[in-house]
């Protein structure tokens, strides 16, 4: 078929179940321009070296024909994934103070105990019953509760949250055959509601100060700059949005790859040691983000021969360069023992993965306490139905029977 239909059929929600084929032929050609002027790049190595070039933007205000529904919807200012150099440098050092090295480098070390106790907790709820959703039981309240810990928001409080990051998770969806302002309209709402709600809440920690992130947000100093009350709230729902969505889809392509591979869970159950080393495999072979569809050359690009325009919408597609046989050894199959995995999971380059470090110690948590609870689990159904995303990709319900 066409290499200029590519993306067409890659969104297409007929092939979410199995994108690889489409991706396998995208590799083909390296490079493939799309009927709409758009142009995908497939392989591992181009991809990451756009990842790294200072001519690539991810400020969607810089395309030819900039999509502004994106930047500063809801009245607040772009957060910082979608900003360049210098300004995206000065807001992801600002949040990094309350998050991680050098200002609190053991924040995520510290959260080890507490996500322990949150899945067992998840897990007591399962007791009894024959048939679970990996989804809707476990996988999805778990990173929610997290997040909304690290960030301090009450937990009575996170059933609201799912409502507004499904829709604005849906409003970035790349669907070339739907009329995208009705999804953009609606995620622009729920934004604009959950940062009103974080706003407060942060005001409210700048009075009251306790041990969580929206208090550091608040508090700032004057030695390194300080985050408006805009641009905490335009943090906070980046945080809380990308915090919890790609865990949610790594934890849940995770336990589904290993009910498709018995012998591998079989191997993990007996040597729990071995689950870090999975999890970045995992990464490599599902990865929860599949594609990152807002990136915009500044100037002309050369990719593997072919020159890439000036402001033309650019898509990487992470997941396909995952899957490169010219990066990694027969990489469609899965292999938890992998020796060399450096993978683009988690992206790569200034705009790398915020909250990696939690997501891989939450998954490893999960994946193995789920293997030691469930007794000879079974998949009712394969495949199970997909989320509509074709960006954070992933079941929307992944249903496990036990013996």
């Amino acid at each position: 078929m066409a290499a200029d239909t590519l993306f067409q059929r890659i969104t297409d929600y007929a092939h979410r179940a199995d994108p690889y084929p489409l991706f396998a032929e995208l590799r083909e050609h390296r490079v493939a321009r799309q009927e709409d002027g758009s142009y995908l790049v497939g392989t591992y190595h181009e991809i990451e070296a756009l990842l790294h070039d200072p001519r690539v933007s991810s400020d969607r205000r810089n395309r030819t024909a900039p999509d502004e529904t994106e930047a500063g919807d809801a009245g607040l200012p772009p957060a910082f994934i979608g900003l360049d150099d210098p300004e995206h440098h000065r807001l992801r050092n600002l949040a990094m103070r309350s998050f991680g090295p050098p200002h609190t480098p053991g924040r995520i070390n510290a959260m080890h105990g507490e996500i322990s106790r949150i899945v067992k907790d998840l897990l007591a709820g399962l007791e009894g019953k024959k048939r679970i959703d990996i989804v809707d039981d476990f996988a999805y309240p778990l990173p929610v509760t997290v997040i909304c810990r690290l960030l301090g928001v009450p937990i009575e409080d996170e059933p609201r949250f799912r409502q507004w990051s499904d829709a604005i998770v849906t409003g970035i969806d790349p669907n070339p055959k739907e009329d995208p302002a009705e999804r953009q309209r609606a995620a622009a709402e729920a934004r604009k509601t959950m940062a009103l709600y974080l706003g407060d809440l942060a005001e409210k920690r700048r009075e009251h100060p306790s041990d969580d992130m929206l208090s550091a947000f608040a508090a700032g100093d004057d030695t390194d700059g300080r985050l408006t009350p805009l641009e905490i709230m335009a943090t906070s729902v980046l945080l809380l949005i990308a915090g919890h969505e790609t865990t949610v889809n790594l934890i849940t392509n995770g336990m589904l790859t290993l009910l498709r591979h018995p012998d591998q869970l079989a191997r993990l159950r007996s040597d729990p040691t071995l689950m870090p080393r999975a999890v970045e495999e995992l990464l490599r072979y599902e990865p929860p983000v599949q594609m990152l569809p807002q990136r915009t050359p500044l100037a002309d690009i050369e990719v593997a021969g072919v020159t890439i325009p000036k402001g033309a919408p650019l898509i990487l597609m992470l997941a396909s360069g995952n899957r490169d046989p010219e990066r990694f050894h027969d990489p469609d199959r899965f292999d938890p023992l992998r020796e060399d995995i450096q993978h683009l999971g988690f992206g790569s380059g200034i705009h790398s993965c915020f909250g990696a470090p939690l997501a891989r110690l939450e998954a490893q948590i999960a994946l193995n306490a789920l293997l030691q609870h469930l007794d000879t689990p079974r998949l009712p159904e394969d495949p199970p139905p997909y989320r509509r995303s074709p960006v954070l990709r992933g079941p929307r319900h992944l249903l496990v029977e036990r013996g």
